[in-house]
């Protein structure tokens, strides 16, 4: 396993890498897992705790807007006090967390829990990723290290709506947050015993609290007077108001950000970086369109088609094979494309998905609704996942690397959050007070259109953003004779 940085403490010659790559991959499914594993148990939960049917998406929402809000600091975090005291923090607490939210009794509870999951998702995210990319900076094990983890992080989010169907019929929905607990432990566990502790990247100021503040509660705003526009019309008092107030919010956070003097959480000449810059918008499309896909196709399958919540799960696992099947070929062809050629063809492929899935019906069927489009979707998110990751942490400074690695997942979760927000809410507009299996396709079938259409916009961001640099395989011939090639 060439191309092993010997510095920085984690990935020095002295880490096992075996372990590192199972701690992180463990890591990143588990984190995965739990952004798709409610989605199916979302009606019983609702019933059995007493949500009401716009209230139930904050299930989702806590944990994606702590997580992504979060995020920066936890990569800052990572940077300064080092990847694997923040890893095992972040475990720990989310391993508490799921325990609580498993044990709650009222909606306050969960979505509490909730949150706090996403809060130990925020820290352990990017100090695995940091630790990932420290461990294999370069070449062929790179792209083998990045293709685990793109495998993992895909089929955490596919498995979790099987696993959070079967979980759901069979032991309860209290069980899609008690599969983490052991998950937690058993990382926790090896990173504990096989994660060299060494020094931190960097030893900058201390991170910046206010910042962060602001910017996941001007998100938690922003989110909320959207969601609230179900209620109060986007031109009332109410919904102006609340917006008005998390732009002013998100507004503070860049100023704090520029002119800080503790560390700020992203050194605004980050996104100089074009690489950086568009991976992260790229990565932000997505997740505005797919977090929202999964959350209508489990309602589509089970409120319009009728499907229990274990069969519900077991639909969804031709995505899952494809998924993996797609990072899998991702890393073969990384060999021979370009990161960028490959974000455009996994974008494409995965927006004419999401356009096959919008035009289900009522009287629809698994075979003619469900399987065709999961195929091509599934295939093209597979080809994103990995390439994104490398774009976006590629040229980044070693003291860095924890926060472009939280910035990476931040846009995903932040994007996620948003979207559901918003085409959740066009969706209920579009159904309207009907209860009847047309009107309620009718409005996921909107949402999946426009997810087609945010996925393709991210295939554009791909073309005309990202610069163009060597596939993995003449890099890795380059190395020794200086930095890679790049061509606008």
């Amino acid at each position: 396993m060439g191309g092993v940085s010997g510095v920085e403490g984690e990935g020095g010659p002295g880490a096992r890498l075996g372990v590192v790559l199972a701690v992180v991959a463990l890591a990143q499914f588990m984190v995965s897992l739990d952004l798709s594993v409610v989605n199916v148990g979302l009606p019983r939960i609702g019933a059995g705790l007493g949500f009401g049917a716009v209230g139930l998406t904050w299930v989702i929402h806590a944990y994606a807007l702590t997580f992504g809000g979060l995020l920066l600091l936890g990569g800052k975090a990572a940077d300064r006090y080092g990847r694997k005291r923040v890893l095992l923090f972040g475990l720990a607490l989310f391993g508490l967390a799921s325990l609580a939210g498993g044990l709650a009794r009222d909606p306050g509870q969960l979505v509490a829990a909730r949150a706090a999951q996403g809060v130990g998702a925020a820290a352990l995210a990017p100090a695995a990723l940091a630790l990932l990319t420290a461990t294999f900076p370069a070449g062929r094990p790179r792209v083998r290290a990045f293709g685990v983890w793109s495998a993992t992080n895909a089929a955490g989010g596919a498995l979790g709506v099987v696993i959070g169907g079967l979980l759901t019929q069979y032991a309860g929905w209290r069980w899609v947050m008690f599969v983490n607990v052991p998950m937690a432990g058993c990382a926790l566990a090896l990173a504990w015993r096989g994660v060299a502790g060494g020094r931190p990247a960097g030893r900058g100021g201390r991170p910046d609290l206010l910042g962060a503040a602001l910017a996941t509660s001007g998100m938690v705003l922003l989110v909320f007077g959207v969601v609230r526009t179900d209620r109060y019309a986007w031109t009332s008092a109410v919904t102006l108001t609340t917006l008005a107030a998390a732009a002013l919010l998100l507004a503070a956070f860049v100023h704090v950000e520029r002119t800080t003097a503790r560390e700020p959480l992203i050194r605004p000449g980050l996104f100089a970086n074009r690489s950086v810059a568009g991976a992260n918008l790229f990565n932000l499309l997505v997740g505005a369109a797919m977090t929202p896909a999964f959350y209508f196709l489990s309602l589509y399958v089970q409120q319009v088609l009728g499907t229990g919540p274990a069969l519900t799960g077991a639909m969804f696992l031709p995505f899952t094979f494809v998924l993996v099947a797609g990072t899998v070929l991702a890393v073969r062809l990384g060999y021979r494309l370009a990161p960028r050629s490959l974000l455009v063809l996994g974008g494409l492929l995965t927006a004419a998905g999401l356009a096959w899935f919008g035009l289900i019906g009522p009287d629809g069927s698994f075979a003619a609704d469900v399987l065709g489009p999961s195929v091509v979707a599934g295939t093209g998110f597979g080809l994103c996942l990995g390439p994104v990751v490398s774009v976006a942490t590629a040229g980044v400074a070693s003291h860095e690397a924890g926060a472009a690695s939280g910035l990476l997942n931040s846009s995903r979760q932040i994007g996620a959050s948003l979207g559901l927000a918003a085409l959740g809410t066009a969706a209920h507009h579009r159904t309207g007070r009907s209860t009847s299996l047309a009107a309620l396709t009718d409005g996921y079938a909107l949402g999946l259109t426009v997810g087609a259409g945010l996925l393709a916009a991210a295939a554009l961001v791909a073309l005309t953003v990202l610069r163009r640099t060597s596939p993995a395989v003449r890099a890795e011939r380059a190395a020794d004779r200086g930095p890679l090639p790049v061509r606008d």
